[in-house]
């Protein structure tokens, strides 16, 4: 499974994701990732959106917030995952 490292603001640790799957929709990408700790239980799973401008050498993720964001790529990802269980 394909991991990314991931800097939360005001944070100056990284945390490590796993990606379960990834998609994009109006000219954006995101990535459905969980943590990495403990694949055998259930795990919280995250959006989160790339926001980097096209210049920039790496991706720039941040968490998707908004509501209606979240719910209309959720629902994408519920699609493309159809047989997974999937609560966000």
């Amino acid at each position: 499974m394909e991991k990314i490292k991931f800097v939360p603001d005001n944070e100056e640790e990284a945390v490590e994701f796993c990606i379960i799957e990834q998609t994009r929709l109006g000219g954006v990408d995101y990535l459905l990732v969980t943590d990495c700790a403990d694949e055998t239980k259930d795990a919280d799973a995250y959006i989160l959106k790339d926001v980097s401008s096209p210049e920039e050498e790496q991706a720039v993720y941040e968490f998707v917030e908004n509501e209606e964001e979240l719910e209309t790529v959720s629902g994408l990802f519920a699609g493309l995952l159809e047989d997974t269980k999937l609560e966000i």
